[in-house]
Order: C-alpha cells, then structure tokens, then sequence
C-alpha cells in the first residue's frame, strides 16, 4: 500500500486547497480577517499566480491613535478595524471583494469586521441577517464606552487627507 502525503498547511489545517481553488478561479480581490488574543487584523488581498498581494490592511493597534479605548479584539474593535481597511481599500483603488475565511468559523468578531469593510463603501456580497446587532457594534454593552462616531470620523478625516 502506498503512502500518499498530505500537503502540509492542509495538514495545519491553514489553507482549505478546494475553496482556495475556486477563490483564484474567480479573479476577485479578497478579505481575510485574523483574530488573535489581543488583535484584530483585516487585510484586502489581491491573487496572483506568484502570491497575494496586499492592497489595503488595518491593524486593531492603529485604532489606538484615533481615540479608541478599551479592547482591541471586542466586536465594536472588529468592526472599526474593518472599516479603516475599507477605507484604505477604496483608496487604493478597490471597488469589491468577497470575503475567505479559509479553515476559520466564520464568527461575530468576523462578521463585524465584514460589516465594516461593507459600511466603508466596498461591494461584498453578504447577507444582512449573518452581522451582528446594531448595539453590539456600537459597543453598548461594554462598560467603557466608546464613541464610535469620533473614531470613524477620525478614519475618514485620516483617508480624506492621505
């Protein structure tokens, strides 16, 4: 009986080699969202034969310098860091993408983050009833409270004047 390999990031269970087969089949930009412990990075990635390339990517730290207080990786955290990618994605030129979760459940904290790149003005197509709530975004039940509004007018005023 021969021994057949399994590829190794399938084996990580990092890469799901069917829905990547049909994402560079596609030719559409994509999102992908990574959720660590303390973080939330969103990236816009654009496939290419050689490698992705990343058009536009927002980190949860950078919310830090435009008045965010409190938790990085909260769904409102999500959502804003989405939102700045977003942004930054129709700056450098981007109109729409679809959204590749690879291996990874597609969560609240994903969902918010997609529903931030969708508020930010890029066509995704995803269904409404799969966001979260409009308080859970907003951050109401957490005990400090953010003001949402400031900081994403802190992000359109830092895309405006880039």
């Amino acid at each position: 009986m021969a021994y057949s390999q399994i590829l190794r990031r399938s084996r990580e269970e990092k890469t799901n080699y069917r829905k990547r087969k049909h994402l560079l089949m596609g030719r559409r930009d994509f999102i992908t969202v990574q959720i660590s412990n303390e973080n939330t990075l969103v990236q816009i990635h654009k496939p290419e034969m050689e490698g992705d390339k990343v058009l536009s990517s927002a980190h949860s730290r950078s919310l830090l310098a435009k008045g965010w207080k409190g938790s990085r990786k909260n769904i409102p955290a999500a959502y804003l860091t989405g939102y700045l990618a977003g942004k930054k994605a129709l700056a450098s030129g981007v109109k729409g993408a679809v959204m590749y979760t690879g291996t990874r459940k597609y969560t609240q904290r994903l969902a918010a983050a997609l529903k931030g790149v969708i508020d930010a003005g890029v066509e995704v197509p995803a269904d409404a009833e799969t966001f979260p709530d409009e308080e859970r975004l907003g951050g109401k039940f957490l005990k400090v409270q953010n003001e949402i509004s400031k900081v994403k007018s802190a992000i359109d005023n830092e895309v405006k004047s880039k």
